[in-house]
């Protein structure tokens, strides 16, 4: 009866890490698909490499030195 319990046990082993395996298998083809896809469109409102953007600084001596004025 002992070896039924042992037959058993790697028989549900093996379907347990087979599907593990598949699911990982899966897992990567799905990334590898998202990866191929073209990049989403730019926003029409975003800079071209190189433009010149105004920004606020928000260093701590800056902000220090607004606080103290």
């Amino acid at each position: 009866m002992n070896i039924w319990f042992v037959l058993i046990y790697f028989i549900f082993f093996a379907l347990i890490a087979g599907a593990a395996f598949a699911m990982m298998w899966g897992n990567i083809q799905s990334i590898n698909r998202e990866m191929n896809k073209p990049s989403k469109p730019r926003h029409p409102e975003a800079p071209a490499p190189g433009d010149e953007v105004m920004y606020v600084d928000l260093s701590r001596d800056k902000l220090e030195d607004l606080y103290n004025k």
